[in-house]
């Protein structure tokens, strides 16, 4: 049984050079979801502009299958407000990200659990995109597109403090309304349609190595019944060195 200060560390190295705002309200994140007994690593923060190109080189102009749509300067990563996470495991090592999940037997898929608290403290979650579902991705933009993030726009002082407020708040303060609890009702509901539905028979030839090496580093407890969105991530992961192995990320 980890503490919360070993869930902690596993994200520390993944959170430096993230804005500050973001740091803040990923710790609370991480601290909120553990008291629920729901584990979360943080899996990407900061990405470069130069490490977003590598990626977008994959597919193109490099070997390899395409796993990001953007250039450098067009990810919110690139900026240092937005992270990725995964559903840490009960052994400490192991990550997963299977929406359906439900370590903590509440019968509510942890995923959820982590998005609504993701959204209590003020991200916005890529499982709510129309064009594009990127379902371990949370940001913040305060209203901004990345046009303004590449012309060196920033959240005003007045925002990062109203932020601020939000992520200090305790849970008691921030108890559920009825209206909030049927709105995280819907959520749950969601979440497990969107897996259901875009669950694979199995796993895709362009992903098998991926699944593999995540396996074989002790991160991935099984490869089967896994989503595109699933497959994808651990793609991404290897191609980024996560499992042992140099690579890329989405």
């Amino acid at each position: 049984m980890l503490t919360l200060e070993q869930v902690r560390a596993k994200s520390a190295k993944r959170l430096e050079g993230v804005a500050p705002v973001v740091k803040a309200a990923t710790e609370a994140l991480i601290d909120r979801c553990y008291a629920h007994g729901v584990w979360i690593v943080i899996t990407q923060g900061l990405r470069t502009y130069a490490e977003q190109d590598a990626l977008y080189a994959q597919g193109r102009t490099k070997p390899g299958q395409i796993v990001t749509k953007v250039r450098g300067g067009y990810s919110i990563h690139n900026f240092g407000y937005a992270i990725d996470f995964a559903l840490l495991l009960r052994d400490g090592r192991s990550v997963s990200w299977d929406t359906l999940r439900d370590d903590d037997k509440d019968s509510l898929p942890d995923w959820g659990e982590v998005v609504e608290e993701a959204k209590r403290l003020g991200f916005e979650w890529g499982g709510d995109w129309r064009s594009f579902k990127d379902m371990p991705h949370i940001q913040m933009v305060f209203g901004l597109s990345t046009a303004q993030f590449r012309a060196g726009k920033r959240p005003s002082q007045t925002q990062i403090n109203a932020a601020m407020t939000k992520i200090n708040k305790t849970e008691d303060d921030d108890e559920m309304t009825t209206e909030e609890k049927a709105a995280f009702k819907a959520l749950q509901d969601r979440v497990v349609a969107l897996e259901s539905t875009n669950k694979l028979a199995k796993v895709p030839a362009w992903a098998e190595q991926a699944c593999v090496n995540a396996k074989a580093a002790g991160l991935l407890d099984t490869a089967n019944d896994g989503s595109y969105d699933f497959y994808r991530m651990i793609t991404v992961l290897d191609r980024a060195g996560v499992f042992g192995v140099k690579g890329g990320a989405a």
